[in-house]
């Protein structure tokens, strides 16, 4: 028997990475076990965040615009579809004790906006520190992949967006981001190399999680 106890559980890395289908995964796992869980995503999660994700992907569109979001205006639109996640889903989820899985949270801002587009942390920092309170994830996994292997599989991919279209030497800025957060607090990230194609991540990743539940 499980403890009926809020986790707030994170996937993060480079598109490609396979996060979303483990975060998928690992929800349907826990339905299984009548455990009770949401999973959301960022930037979105809720209507108003939704909307403010597809004026964020509108603008990448168009590339024959002449004019594209500046660097920080773009931040600032995930910080505030952050801010209505955390404050119409993440937050409510919590009180009632639910276990929420979210695809992307702050170290995709970190690794993607500040390391990867040169974004100042202090923006970052100083925002987070008027919406987020106590949110914090309980548990992180980061998925690495061969960037080589990370591009195949964007490749196959029917539906694309933004993220799907950036250079081979970003995503490698990036995933090297994600391995600089996860070496700072060992407690609360779990690295995982999801470079081939097999069910054993899957099980890694619910194993860890119950041991974290059962604590």
């Amino acid at each position: 028997m499980y403890k009926k106890k809020s986790l707030f559980v994170t996937f993060e890395g480079i598109e490609g990475s396979g996060k979303s289908y483990q975060s998928r995964k690992l929800y349907k796992n826990l339905k299984k076990k009548n455990i009770s869980v949401i999973l959301t995503r960022e930037p979105g999660g809720t209507k108003s965040a939704e909307k403010i994700r597809r004026v964020i992907l509108d603008d990448y569109f168009h590339h024959d615009s002449k004019e594209k979001f500046n660097k920080n205006t773009d931040t600032l639109l995930y910080l505030a579809a952050r801010n209505e996640h955390i404050e119409n889903k993440i937050k409510p989820a919590i009180s009632k004790k639910k276990i929420v899985i979210c695809d992307r949270f702050v170290d995709s801002t970190l690794a993607y906006q500040v390391y990867g587009k040169g974004v100042n942390k202090k923006l970052v920092n100083s925002v987070h520190k008027y919406i987020l309170g106590n949110i914090k994830p309980d548990l992180t996994f980061i998925l690495k992949v061969k960037i080589s292997k990370a591009l195949q599989r964007l490749k196959n991919r029917k539906r694309k967006n933004r993220y799907d279209k950036f250079s081979k030497n970003f995503y490698i800025k990036v995933q090297n981001a994600f391995l600089k957060l996860a070496r700072k607090n060992k407690k609360r990230y779990f690295v995982l190399d999801n470079s081939k194609d097999s069910n054993v991540i899957e099980k890694i990743i619910l194993k860890k999680f119950l041991s974290k539940l059962m604590k």
